[in-house]
Parts: structure tokens; sequence; C-alpha cells
């Protein structure tokens, strides 16, 4: 199946960590090869940087802005919470990945409407711009978390709102498929702890962790854009994929990174807005959720939409505390990505290596 074949792909929030990779991926051809990859973005200086790099060229200033329309990997300046930006943006779209978030917790917690106002408002615009102007958009993949399941903080709170928003949408606009994907900690993403424990180790430390009970799951950005095309090869209408994927204490990981350096290690608290354990699939969803291979998939609650014949379901939440991996299991994972040593965090950047 060519997931990509001569279609028009919306990549929202594209400059981003995901968007990079999922980007790199779309170029391979693996699942096909587009007619158009749109990175549609606020950020004009991520989008220079990843033109210039797409266009190999040797320094910022041999770019060249001018052909970008007739180009397989176009950029365009919008915002996902202006809807006359995503009316332009959409307009010939077949494919629309939702990755434009706000996903930093402590932001999202000083800044709650500004979180509404990107995961929900903004996805809402998706919607709405499908529904109002009969864009035959023919999939939409909105890209969720685990902290929208039993979410304590703001960003969990919209991300979950979000999901609501895109299966809902699958009751009035019938016509394109609405699916999420909800997965975990992706490593060495911008923000996340890893490139946090690299710059506190490059300083001497401490490194600092919240308590040595924390278990995150762990997920490689390719892990990441494979939990996606599995959804869009797989997912009826308003269903959540969710990866199998273990997890590691992030005391392990701190210790991994550390290695023999005498850098010490303190233990700060638990944060506002912070578990000690995430959870990928709740108690109340486990009755609905089945597995599909290396993924589950949480069928929508509401009844007009649940497709599909399936095993018996998952009966019981799915939890990092509940797939945690052994020290040297941390340590293995975290050498296979490169991310021992300082210079791989930024690994993502190079989008096309």
């Amino acid at each position: 199946m060519t997931l990509f074949e001569n279609k028009t792909v919306v990549i929202t929030g594209g400059t981003g960590s995901l968007g990079k990779v999922l980007t790199r991926r779309l170029l391979s051809g693996s699942e096909g090869t587009p007619e158009k990859i749109i990175i549609f973005s606020r950020d004009e200086a991520k989008q220079h940087f990843m033109r210039v790099e797409y266009q190999q060229k040797k320094k910022a200033t041999d770019e060249v802005i001018y052909r970008n329309f007739h180009q397989l990997l176009e950029f365009r300046i919008g915002d996902v919470r202006d809807f006359h930006s995503v009316c332009s943006v959409l307009q010939n779209a077949d494919i629309v990945i939702n990755a434009a978030a706000l996903k930093q917790v402590p932001s999202c917690e000083y800044f709650p409407y500004q979180a509404v106002m990107t995961n929900i408002a903004g996805a809402e615009n998706i919607v709405r711009v499908i529904r109002e102007n009969d864009v035959p958009v023919e999939t939409v993949v909105g890209v969720s978390t685990d902290k929208a399941c039993k979410p304590v903080n703001v960003m969990g709170m919209t991300k979950s709102i979000q999901e609501r928003v895109f299966i809902s949408a699958n009751i009035t606009v019938p016509k394109t498929r609405f699916i999420c994907v909800r997965y975990g900690n992706v490593l060495a993403s911008r923000g996340s702890v890893i490139p946090l424990f690299h710059e506190q180790i490059k300083n001497g430390g401490p490194v600092t962790i919240t308590t040595e009970d924390m278990t995150r799951f762990l997920l490689p950005l390719e892990r990441a854009v494979d939990t996606i095309f599995a959804a869009m090869k797989g997912a009826y209408p308003g269903e959540t994929y969710v990866p199998k994927v273990g997890s590691s204490r992030i005391v392990d990981v701190a210790k991994a990174l550390i290695g023999d350096r005498n850098i010490p290690m303190k233990t700060t608290g638990i944060r506002p807005g912070e578990k000690v354990h995430e959870i990928m699939v709740s108690d109340e969803e486990a009755w609905h959720t089945y597995e599909r291979g290396d993924y589950m998939a949480i069928k929508p609650m509401l009844p007009e939409l649940v497709r599909g014949e399936d095993d018996k379901p998952l009966e019981r939440e799915y939890s990092s505390k509940d797939t945690v991996m052994t020290f040297k299991e941390t340590v293995a994972l975290l050498e296979k990505y490169n991310l021992m040593v300082e210079q791989g965090v930024n690994g993502e950047e190079e989008f096309l290596k």
C-alpha cells in the first residue's frame, strides 16, 4: 500500500522534531512519492534553515526562496490558530498531519489559554475548514501524547480535548477520516530531558531528577513516524493508535548519560503538573482498546463510529510503571540512537541524513 503516492501532504508544525523526521521519511519514497509536501508553521527562521538544508546549500546566504511553490517540499508561513491561513494551506490537501502544538508542560501551565488556542482551536480550525469549504481531504492525523490520558496538566488537558475534536469530526465531516496517534516522550526532541541532562553534565552538574521512582515511555522519532504510518494504514475513523513501547526510570537515563564522570545528581521533587508514571491507555479506555500487531487501537467512545472486529480488549491500563526496562536495556536504547554523547542530541536537526 503506497500511502502517499501522488498525494499532497500538509504537515502543520512541520519544522519541529517530529516534522523533520516525518519529512525525511516522506522524501525517501518508502511509502510512495508525494506530489507535494507542505511544511506549515509560523516560525520563518526554522523554515529558512530547513529549506536551506533541503536544497543542500553550503551556507544560509545561498538560499533562494523564489521557486518555493514549484518544489516538492514547499514551505508556508501560517498558524493553525488563524482560520484564513488554514483555509489557504488545506485547499489542495489530500492528507493532513497535525503536529502543531504547544507541548512544554510548564509553558502551558503559565499560559493555559495559549495552549487552548493552539492545541484545541487549531484542531477545530482544521475541521471547520474541511467542513465549511468541502475540501476533499482524505485523512487527518492528530498527533497526541500520553499526557492526554487522565491529564493532570494543561498540556495534557488540551491534547485530550484535541483528540475528541478530531474524533467527533468523523460525524460532521464523514467524507474525511479523522484519526489520532498517542505516544510518550520522544527521545532527544526539543524540550525533552536528554538534552537537559547533557547540558547539565557539560556544565559539571548537578544532574537534576524529580524522584528516583519516575518512569517514562521512551520513543525514538522513527518509531513515532512509524506509528503515524501504521494508523494511516489500519485505523478506522475515530480510532487512536498507541505503540507498544518500553519505558525507563528517569534516574537510569541520568546515570547512563553520566557514565563514569564524577557528576553529582540532585533530587528536586515532583514538579507541578507532573506524574510519577505516565499512562498511555487508561483503565476506562482499556475495555475498548485492542491489540493490532505492534500497536493498540483505542476505539472511539461515540457508538456511531465503532467499526471492525477485534479480539478481547486490553482489560487493564497501559502504564509506564508496567513496562520498565532494566538499566542495561536503557543504556542499549540510548546507545542504539547515539544519545550517550552530546553531539547525538542534534541528529534530528539533520533531517535529510
